[in-house]
C-alpha cells in the first residue's frame, strides 16, 4: 500500500521525467567525448537526498564493475560535503557504497573526490582508504585530534605530532597540507586566488533555464496523439489479433497502432558475430493510399511477451483507421516489414586501425570511443613511461654536476674565507711588527709583508675560483631547466597523438539475411494514455 501511495503521489511524476539515470551518459556524451556532468541535489529533503545519493552510487558501481581493471584514471567522481552520508557510527545506505568505492574504484580507474569541513563525522575506515588528504583550517579540537590520530596512523610511528599540530594551526586562508602516501613528508601549499560570487546554490528555475539548450527531444513514443476519442472499442475482424501495451497506472484513453515483433540474427563468422535481437515496432496507419509507412516506425522498449490480450475497464477507446481493420493488409505490410528490416536494422561495427581495436555488437560509436579513449590512455601513459625513463639518464647526468657544482661553490667559499682570514691576519703582523718594532723595516718584515701580499692576491684568487664554479652551477642549471622543457613539449606532444576523440574510425555493416528474420507478431496494438492536469495526453504504458 505504501509503494500504491507513492506511485500515485502527484510529487512522483516528477521521478518518471528526465533521462535515465546512467553512469555512462555522466561521464561520456553519446558521441563518446568525456563530460562533465553536475548532479544538484539542493533542493530535496533528506530523505530524497539519501534516496537519490543511494541510486547514484549504486549506478556508478555497477558501472564501475563492468570496465577492465586499469592504471590510468578512467572517471573522477567529486561528491562536496558528505556529511551524514558515511559517519563514523550511523549506517545509512550510502556508507557501505562509499566505503566500497573508496577501497576499490582506484583498480577501475575511478578516482574519488570527498569533501567535507568537518573529518570527525567521517568513518574512520573512510580515512585510512584516502590515499591523499588536503587539510585546511580546522576549527574544533575534536576535527584536529581526528585528523592528528589518522596521520599518525598513516605514518606508522615516524611522525611528529607536535610539529604537526603547529603546521596545521598556523595555516592561513588557501593554504593547506598536503599528505600524500606516495611521498615522504606533508607539504603546505597555497591555492591561486579565484575570484567567485557565491550566490550559494542554484535555484530549480535557474536550473531549468540552465538546461532548456541541453534538453533532449521527446522520446520515441511518448509524443501526445491527436485527442479524437470515438468512446467505444470498434469490433476487430476475427482474423486480426488485438494486444494491448501493459499500463503502469490509471489509463483514460486507448490509441490504436500497427504492432510488429520480430525476431532478427546477425551472423559474420569471420569477425565472430552471432547475435540475435528482438524489438517491438509501432507505426501509426492512415486513411490514405500508402496507410503504412514503415519508415515512420518507432522502437517500443517492451518485449512482447509483455503484451496484454485485453485492457483496462472504463477507458475510452480512439477511434480506428480503417486500413486496421481490414485483414488482408497485414500479410502485405508483413513483407514490407521484413524488406525494410533487410535495409534498417543492421549492427554497425567501429574499427580502429591504430588501437588495433573493434566495437562490440550494440556497442555505440559513443561507448566504443570512450573505450578507445581509455586504451589511448594507456597506452599514453606507458609512452609518458619511457619517455620519462629515457630522459632520466641525461636528467641524473646533469644533477650529479650540479650537485658537484654547489658542492665545489662550497669548498671555495670556504677555502676563499680562509685565505681572506689568513690574508688579514698576515698584513696585521706584519704591519704591527713594522710599526712597533725597534729597527726599522728588517729583511724579515719585508718577507712578512711580501707574504701577506702573495696571499691577498691568493684570496683574490679564491674568490675568482668561487665565481667561476656559481657560473658552471647557473650553466647546468639552465640544461636541467631546458631538459624539463623538452620533456614536457614531448609530453604535451604526446597527448595530441594519443587522442582518441579525432581517431578516424573505420564503419563496419552487417546486414541480417531473409533465412534470420523471423516477424512473430504483427497484430492491431492499442497503446494506453492518461490526461494530465492541464488536459494533455501523457503515455502510461510501463
Amino acid at each position: 500500500m505504501r509503494v500504491n501511495n507513492l506511485l500515485a503521489a502527484p510529487g512522483f511524476d516528477a521521478w518518471l521525467e528526465g533521462d535515465a539515470l546512467s553512469a555512462q551518459n555522466l561521464f561520456y556524451t553519446q558521441a563518446g567525448k568525456p563530460r562533465v556532468s553536475v548532479v544538484s541535489i539542493a533542493h530535496l529533503g533528506d530523505a530524497e537526498r539519501m534516496f537519490f545519493v543511494t541510486m547514484l552510487l549504486n549506478e556508478i558501481i555497477a558501472w564501475m564493475r563492468a570496465q577492465q581493471g586499469t592504471g590510468s584514471l578512467r572517471a573522477i567522481l567529486y561528491m562536496d560535503e558528505i556529511f551524514g552520508f558515511m559517519p563514523p557510527t550511523a549506517n545509512p545506505p550510502s556508507k557501505q557504497l562509499l566505503l566500497t568505492l573508496l577501497k576499490q574504484a582506484r583498480a577501475y580507474g575511478l578516482g574519488l573526490v570527498l569533501a567535507t569541513q568537518n573529518p570527525v563525522d567521517l568513518d574512520y575506515k573512510g580515512l585510512s582508504n584516502a590515499g591523499t588528504w588536503f587539510i585546511g583550517r580546522l576549527q574544533t579540537e575534536r576535527d584536529k585530534a581526528r585528523i592528528m590520530d589518522g596521520l599518525e596512523g598513516a605514518n606508522q610511528g615516524d611522525f611528529d605530532r607536535a610539529a604537526t599540530e603547529r603546521r596545521i594551526a598556523g595555516l592561513g586562508k588557501r593554504r593547506f597540507l598536503l599528505h600524500n602516501v606516495h611521498e615522504d613528508e606533508p607539504v603546505i601549499f597555497q591555492t591561486r586566488f579565484v575570484m567567485s560570487y557565491l550566490a550559494g546554490p542554484l535555484t530549480r528555475d535557474q536550473i531549468r533555464a540552465l538546461m532548456d539548450e541541453r534538453r533532449p527531444d521527446t522520446p520515441p513514443g511518448q509524443g501526445s496523439p491527436s485527442p479524437d476519442v470515438a468512446g467505444q472499442a470498434p469490433v476487430v475482424p476475427p482474423a486480426i489479433r488485438q494486444v494491448f501495451l501493459p499500463s503502469s497506472g490509471i489509463v483514460d484513453v486507448y490509441y490504436p497502432r500497427l504492432l510488429a515483433a520480430a525476431g532478427i540474427g546477425f551472423r559474420d563468422t569471420r569477425r565472430r558475430i552471432d547475435e540475435q535481437r528482438g524489438s517491438v515496432y509501432t507505426v501509426e496507419a492512415r486513411d490514405a493510399p500508402v496507410p503504412i509507412d514503415w519508415d515512420e516506425s518507432e522502437k517500443l522498449p517492451i518485449a512482447a511477451d509483455r503484451l496484454c490480450e485485453s485492457g483496462m475497464e472504463g477507458a475510452q477507446f480512439a477511434a480506428c483507421p480503417t486500413p486496421l481493420l481490414e485483414a488482408g493488409s497485414y500479410a502485405a505490410w508483413e513483407r514490407e516489414l521484413r524488406r525494410w528490416l533487410r535495409d534498417n536494422e543492421t549492427v554497425t561495427l567501429f574499427q580502429s586501425r591504430k588501437y588495433r581495436m573493434s566495437s562490440e555488437p550494440g556497442e555505440s560509436e559513443g561507448e566504443f570511443r570512450a573505450r578507445l579513449q581509455q586504451r589511448a590512455s594507456e597506452e599514453r601513459d606507458q609512452a609518458v613511461a619511457r619517455l620519462r625513463k629515457r630522459y632520466a639518464t641525461r636528467a641524473t647526468a646533469l644533477e650529479n654536476r650540479l650537485l658537484r657544482a654547489q658542492q665545489s661553490i662550497e669548498r671555495e667559499q670556504e677555502q676563499a674565507t680562509h685565505r681572506k682570514i689568513d690574508s688579514a691576519m698576515s698584513f696585521g703582523t706584519a704591519i704591527l711588527g713594522a710599526v712597533l718594532g725597534r729597527k726599522r723595516i728588517s729583511a724579515t718584515t719585508a718577507n712578512r709583508i711580501g707574504t701577506a701580499v702573495r696571499r691577498a692576491g691568493a684570496a683574490q684568487k679564491k674568490s675568482g675560483d668561487v665565481t667561476r664554479a656559481k657560473e658552471t652551477a647557473d650553466r647546468v642549471t639552465e640544461e636541467i631547466e631546458a631538459l624539463n622543457a623538452e620533456l614536457e613539449r614531448e609530453i604535451e606532444s604526446l597527448d595530441l597523438a594519443f587522442d582518441a576523440q579525432a581517431e578516424e574510425l573505420e564503419e563496419i555493416v552487417i546486414r541480417p539475411k531473409s533465412t534470420d528474420l523471423h516477424v512473430s507478431l504483427l497484430a492491431l496494438a492499442w497503446l494506453p494514455y492518461r490526461r494530465s492536469g492541464d488536459g494533455r495526453l501523457l503515455p502510461a504504458w510501463d
